[in-house]
């Protein structure tokens, strides 16, 4: 499979978890804007979040993370959701972003 036909494949399955987890609106950028500073992800429920979606082996996420922010507009949280083959999804974001959205949740205490 070629890379790009790879980062597809992971764009849909990110797309299908979102929609597992209730975001119902969730879809891939690409197909709708087709600019190169749409996000991979478009997720209506969540619009303050920028989704740059990787599904390779070895990532360099600083890189990733640098092209989410450099792509997301000033109102948006850049994130990277990444992921390897048989693995589950993880997410990367600025640690300033995620203690703000914590400060928002209400969590147990």
């Amino acid at each position: 499979m070629n890379s790009r036909a790879k980062g597809q494949r992971g764009e849909r399955m990110w797309r299908d978890q979102l929609r597992e987890a209730g975001f119902t609106g969730a879809r891939r950028g690409q197909q709708y804007a087709g600019s190169p500073d749409s996000p991979d992800v478009i997720c209506p429920e969540l619009p303050t979040i920028h989704f740059e979606v990787k599904f390779v082996e070895n990532l360099n996420l600083h890189k990733a993370m640098e092209q989410a922010c450099r792509d997301c507009s000033e109102d948006q949280i850049p994130v990277v959701a990444h992921k390897k083959s048989r693995t589950p999804w993880l997410i990367t974001m600025k640690a300033e972003d995620w203690l703000n959205l914590i400060k928002e949740t209400d969590l147990p205490q």
